[in-house]
């Protein structure tokens, strides 16, 4: 079984973030969960809502020791599907039977890939992901970004694609 999962969100399936992972996964060969195939709420502090799958996915999350976060820059901010997920750890924080759960996420390596109509990943982004990895334990690992301003196109990212595939076969 591999050690690393990817963790994909974006309002098009198919669009450029996917196109970059399927670039990276063509080596890599993991597993890619895709939330907008998930049925997940948002936090509600009253947590009515812990019957819909975002336990089942935490669940499958904690089976590999990578976790690659992969999302395009949405006006500086991850996409609605991964806030949503994001937001969501907090249950793992909030609830008693489910801070053992949380805690199973200390340690792993996570990555981040994201896509934009910028030359970079904004700062505000990545921090985003940095403090949350940083909050539950996890470790970061680093990023990729492609600057999709005309769409994906896979001849400009060969070099760091084949850095990012590198980075997580060694890690």
């Amino acid at each position: 079984m591999s050690d690393s999962v990817i963790v994909f969100a974006s309002a098009r399936s198919h669009g450029n973030t996917r196109k970059l992972i399927d670039g990276i996964n063509h080596e890599l060969d993991i597993p890619v969960i895709d939330l907008s195939d998930k049925n997940i709420s948002s936090y509600d502090y009253e947590h009515q809502n812990i019957d819909d799958d975002f336990l089942p996915v935490i669940n499958e999350i904690l089976k590999y020791d990578k976790i690659i976060f992969a999302t395009p820059i949405y006006w500086y901010a991850v996409s609605a599907p991964m806030k949503v997920f994001l937001d969501r750890t907090t249950d793992l924080l909030d609830l008693a039977d489910l801070k053992e759960m949380g805690r199973q996420l200390r340690d792993k390596t996570s990555y981040i890939i994201c896509t934009s109509a910028s030359e970079e990943a904004d700062s505000d982004f990545l921090s985003t992901f940095k403090k949350t990895f940083n909050y539950l334990g996890m470790h970061y690992g680093g990023y990729m970004h492609a600057n999709c301003q005309n769409g994906y196109i896979s001849d400009l990212y060969k070099d760091d694609v084949a850095k990012f595939i590198k980075l997580i076969k060694c890690e």
